[in-house]
């Protein structure tokens, strides 16, 4: 038999708790066609001060597959959530809003999906429904939407959205979720990042009863630091190395101008191109030293996880041997070649008195020399790393082939 435990978080919704409590119950004969056996509902009052919680109770007097929950104490969105989960019986568990936003009737749908194999069905309200979202909030949610798609390299179409459906083994893996309105945002990274089959329902989405607690600015930046934390977390080297190869990107465009510059005859840099010159040589080598920080922080990552995780910039290796790898004999030509380069340049500089016609070359030498030393550098890092966590997988393989000790060893 399967079971629909529906979480309602309530703060201070006395104008809407009634209505869609009593939507929701008018949802349990469409529910058993959807195969769906059992409804469970439980309204979490998150220390209201308004009647909610009384009027929850008054409802739940009536039927007997509606628990109220209080908290003692406010404990926020995700709090409120967090508490329902724990309490749920179900195998599937569900979640909306208690002011009227989400449509309950499309529950049947979600669970559909459910049991057609997917693990997490996301009810979005970006994907062509009916929808009298403002402005601001729909920009905002495409905005994350599309961040979390490019950082976790599948698309979803609304990462914020609060009515879902989800089977109830896979809270462990969703686990640890912040208490406040950004569940839904780390809920939907930490999905992807586990490898967990997310499915989107399209499904309209209708103007709140009574006032948003939502702040545009202070709760969108906080879903953003949340889900960037989210995915470094997970996959450091793909948040880090967009970031790196944007920087080495700035550099190398820098660095084509001067080379068109000096072909077309150009042989002197202006106050423009000298402040051009100096973000160049910056970006490149923060990019460098941010995208190396990345692809070390993976390995980090990697120790201690004990499953494979979606790792990696691409989402696939480009190269036969991890970049990092190549960081040793990169770091070393760099260094080289910043050696050679300042060691021509003094002498030319030196034999012909004009010291002035070589400073760019010395520039590029040092930025070449602290680029090569800095690969260098973390070449080793990765591979203490590396060894450290191969010499940890082989003890462990080797403790589990000893077995137990003998108790009269003990």
């Amino acid at each position: 038999m399967s079971m629909l435990s529906v979480v309602i978080p309530a703060y201070n919704e006395e104008q809407g708790i009634a209505e869609i409590a009593n939507r929701v119950l008018s949802t349990r004969a469409s529910l058993k066609s959807a195969g769906v056996d059992q409804l469970e509902i439980l309204i979490v009052d998150d220390c209201s001060r308004d009647k909610t919680g009384e009027i929850a109770m008054e409802i739940a007097s009536q039927t007997d597959c509606l628990v109220v929950i209080h908290h003692p104490v406010n404990r926020g969105y995700g709090g409120a959530l967090k508490t329902g989960f724990c309490q749920a019986r179900g195998d599937l568990i569900g979640f909306l809003d208690a002011d009227g936003t989400y449509p309950p009737e499309y529950f049947p749908q979600l669970c559909q999906q459910v049991f057609q194999g997917a693990d997490l069905v996301i009810g979005s309200r970006m994907s062509g429904a009916e929808s009298k979202m403002p402005l601001t909030r729909r920009i905002g949610n495409r905005f994350f939407a599309g961040l979390l798609s490019l950082l976790g390299r599948q698309k979803v179409t609304d990462s914020a959205s609060g009515m879902r459906v989800f089977r109830r083994c896979i809270l462990e893996q969703l686990y640890p979720l912040p208490n406040g309105l950004n569940l839904t945002p780390v809920m939907s990274a930490r999905a992807v990042h586990e490898n967990i089959h997310v499915a989107e329902v399209p499904i309209p989405y209708e103007e709140r009863v009574g006032r948003s607690k939502l702040s545009v600015i202070r709760d969108g930046s906080i879903f953003l630091r949340s889900m960037i934390w989210t995915v470094l977390y997970y996959n450091p080297v793909r948040v880090l190395g967009m970031v790196g190869m944007a920087g080495v990107g700035v550099a190398g465009l820098v660095g084509l101008g001067l080379i068109i510059a000096r072909l077309s005859g150009v042989t002197q840099i202006g106050p423009w191109g000298v402040a051009a010159l100096y973000a160049a040589m910056v970006s490149a080598i923060a990019g460098i030293s941010i995208y190396a920080l990345g692809a070390t922080s993976n390995i980090l990552v990697s120790m201690f996880f004990d499953k494979p995780i979606r790792q990696g910039l691409f989402g696939k290796p480009v190269f036969k041997q991890p970049l990092e790898h190549q960081f040793g004999w990169m770091g070393l030509l760099a260094t080289g070649v910043g050696l050679i380069v300042a060691i021509v340049s003094m002498m030319i500089g030196i034999t012909s008195g004009d010291v002035g016609r070589i400073w760019l070359y010395l520039l590029g030498a040092a930025m070449l020399i602290l680029t090569g030393v800095q690969l260098t550098i973390f070449w080793g890092l990765v591979r203490i790393l590396e060894e450290l966590s191969q010499r940890e997988m082989l003890t462990s393989q080797d403790l589990r082939q000893v077995g137990p000790v003998p108790s009269s060893f003990k």
